[in-house]
């Protein structure tokens, strides 16, 4: 593979960050804290010393050593910020990495190149070149609005180092108490959505200690990605697999460690995986429809071939890691699989006339037949996940049913508990898809599902959210309690068997984990003094009650500025790009507010953070109360509520600003500007001080603090400008 065969999709031109003098001077600032200078220079084709001196002038802190974890652990985060500044070679000379790593990257991480918005914008080679008057004016400003904010160049380094949370898992006392479901399990916290299994020495994907942690909190399972053609070759076509023996070693290794700690693997399967176009020239009896966004075709699961490679991978894998407790299976709409995967089996001549429930069920029984003949108890998981008929359609409990109906008897069924509840936020009717924690779950659907699998004879699995959701997924945990109580209270009256209790996000190895095994007031006495357990409980409705007031939708969480919070810039012109799923919120209120009328979706936000600031300010009033044994709690607290507030409320001023802006309402933009500079220096602080703050898994950090030092400048740079 070589540079020009990367994709490109639409290729508009890219942003111009005006806040910066010169495009070099962004690449530069963005990437001083991840690269050494020597590789800055490479990069800029100048000298070192050139960097050094350049650096300095942006008010850049002297650079001491880079933390190497960026690159291994923190790579999503560095092709975010290069996307609008670089230009393919030029990334691939950052990263180090071969045009073939980075298709990988872009195909297989979880939607990669979908978040970065299905297009490279076309860059042009970044270059340092010395500046002109006005560009060293120009600096200097840069410089001093720098200062401004942050005096001390110490201000503007870490306190506790990015990614140190993984040497602070520390195992607790499990305290136990009633156990309410036969099985849970969670995503790892350490695993991203890459190659885990092939460079594990590098990047493990679940360190014992991390395990130690789960096992202290009662957790009995974690699910990792994997790709059966990493782990299992098509034969005839093994250059796509290569290095699948040592995959499959790893994962043994894996498993023996983990079943250590009486904690189970389970492999999260989306497939027949589709493949490249390469792939089919070789195998034109696997092919499906075309997919030409992600440069790909499906597997026609009704031309058999796939279905009968996907048993006998299933086996061999299941053989070669005797140890695995199972797999979970999504069937559709995740990757292009089957050709029905997004509901397209028109367009294939061998599927087109098919039952869909049919095509579900002929995959599910391939991967059961091959899992159970290699390990006869290992547990095969079900996801209903986007089950439906139609792609439009509403109702879907009737078509679920006639999947259920056709699946083996000794499989478990996973129904997402909120799918399909009805929402009402602002008066605005709607209902959820996929997953919240402001919505409590179960849905009727889930519930009518659960029936018909448990009339079946299968065991029945909820998928919920127990930390966090795509609502706010970038602190660890949302200290909301009281809504999870209330949803793992309906589930256990249901009878449901086992929690799925994470998607990739939320795998903190805490929070509100430990609701599993107590209720919120049990939960309080646990970590708090008599005197004050009971106030916190009131600080924890608060909170519960102020994100009752979330504007869902699934839109809205996807491409939303709530994850990224005040790390998103402000700009005084439209940007004209679309918002993407968990990449770039842009400016794009059309797409952030989805359902809800602008005024409406404002208000909402408005509700959740006034609310939120009333229950922080009654936690402010609890600290001249604290014992010392209450003092690790409260701070615990403290952060965890403060960064949410961070991140919703700047999520509520970036709507304002947008809306003001469209008014042409300069003063009124002024001002949400001033509000949203105390939101960013506030997050910078938390950040400074808390390694998990802005983490997810399969995202890696959504910023630095370089970023959110930016953002204090873009946000200087606008005020100056409407100034003018």
């Amino acid at each position: 593979m070589v540079v020009s065969d990367l994709p490109m999709g639409s290729a508009p031109a890219p942003l111009r960050f005006e806040h910066f003098p010169t495009a070099w001077q962004a690449f530069l600032w963005r990437n001083h804290s991840y690269f050494p200078e020597e590789k800055l220079a490479e990069v800029l084709q100048c000298p070192v010393a050139t960097v050094r001196e350049a650096a300095a002038a942006l008010g850049l802190p002297p650079q001491r050593m880079v933390n190497p974890k960026w690159l291994s652990h923190g790579y999503l985060t560095i092709i975010r910020e290069n996307w609008h500044i670089l230009n393919y070679r030029q990334m691939l000379q950052l990263l180090g990495w071969t045009a073939e790593q980075l298709a990988y990257t872009l195909k297989e991480e979880d939607f990669c190149w979908g978040k970065l918005g299905a297009l490279k914008p076309d860059c042009t080679e970044v270059k340092y070149a010395p500046l002109t008057p006005e560009q060293e004016q120009a600096t200097e400003r840069f410089r001093k609005r720098v200062r401004k904010h942050i005096p001390e160049e110490s201000g503007m380094e870490y306190l506790e180092q990015p990614f140190a949370f993984a040497e602070k898992y520390k195992m607790r006392e499990f305290s136990g108490g009633a156990e309410k479901f036969e099985l849970n399990f969670i995503h790892s916290y350490a695993a991203s959505c890459g190659d885990i299994f092939l460079d594990m020495e590098k990047r493990d994907p679940i360190p014992e200690n991390l395990l130690a942690q789960y096992a202290s909190l009662g957790i009995k399972g974690v699910w990792m990605h994997a790709l059966l053609y990493l782990l299992h070759p098509v034969k005839g076509s093994e250059e796509f697999s290569a290095g699948y023996e040592t995959r499959l070693r790893n994962l043994a290794l894996l498993t023996e460690r983990c079943a250590k700690y009486g904690v189970g693997i389970y492999l999260y399967l989306n497939e027949p995986r589709g493949m490249p176009y390469a792939f089919y020239e070789k195998n034109p009896d696997w092919a499906g429809i075309d997919v030409p966004r992600n440069n790909m075709r499906t597997n026609c699961t009704s031309r058999r071939k796939p279905l009968e490679w996907l048993e006998e991978a299933c086996a061999a894998v299941f053989k070669a890691a005797p140890k695995l407790a199972g797999a979970f299976l999504i069937t559709m709409s995740e990757n292009p699989t089957h050709c029905n995967y997004a509901f397209n089996k028109k367009a294939c001549p061998f599927c087109c006339n098919r039952d869909p429930a049919e095509l579900i069920a002929e995959v599910v029984a391939a991967a059961e037949r091959g899992i159970h003949a290699a390990a006869p108890k290992a547990e095969v998981l079900v996801s209903d996940w986007a089950w439906r008929e139609g792609k439009e359609d509403k109702c879907n409990a009737p078509f679920k049913k006639k999947v259920i109906d056709l699946l083996p008897r000794n499989v478990w069924f996973i129904s997402i508990s909120e799918w399909g509840k009805e929402t009402n936020a602002g008066g605005i009717k709607g209902h959820v898809v996929d997953y919240s924690i402001s919505q409590v779950g179960p849905s009727p659907e889930a519930e009518e599902a659960w029936r018909h699998a448990k009339a079946r004879g299968l065991k029945t699995v909820a998928k919920i959210q127990l930390n966090n959701s795509w609502e706010l997924s970038a602190i660890p945990y949302i200290p909301v309690p009281y809504l999870l109580q209330e949803h793992l209270d309906n589930l256990s009256r249901l009878g449901v068997d086992g929690l799925m209790l994470s998607w990739t996000l939320g795998g903190y190895p805490g929070g509100n984990l430990e609701l599993l095994y107590k209720n919120v007031e049990e939960l309080a006495a646990d970590k708090f003094s008599v005197n004050i357990a009971g106030k916190i409980c009131e600080v924890w409705r608060a909170l519960s009650n102020a994100f009752r007031e979330f504007p869902f939708s699934c839109p809205v969480i996807y491409v939303g500025p709530m994850n990224y919070g005040s790390m998103n810039l402000l700009y005084l012109k439209e940007t004209n790009y679309r918002a993407t799923m968990i990449g770039f919120p842009y400016d794009d209120l059309k797409s952030w507010r989805d359902i809800y009328p602008e005024e409406i979706f404002e208000e909402q936000f408005r509700k959740v953070t006034s609310g939120w600031k009333k229950a922080l300010e009654q936690l402010d009033a609890l600290e001249k109360e604290l014992l010392q044994s209450d003092r690790e709690g409260y701070k615990e607290l403290r952060i965890m509520a403060e960064a949410a507030y961070c991140h919703l409320r700047s999520t509520y001023l970036q709507i304002r600003f947008v809306r003001q802006r469209s008014a042409g309402d300069k003063k009124a933009m002024a001002a949400t500007v001033h509000e949203e500079l105390a939101m960013v220096h506030k997050l910078h602080e938390l950040a400074r001080r808390d390694s998990r703050i802005g983490f997810e898994a399969s995202n890696h950090y959504y910023y630095s603090l370089n970023d959110l030092v930016e953002k204090m400048v873009n946000c200087e740079d606008v005020l100056d400008r409407l100034a003018e």
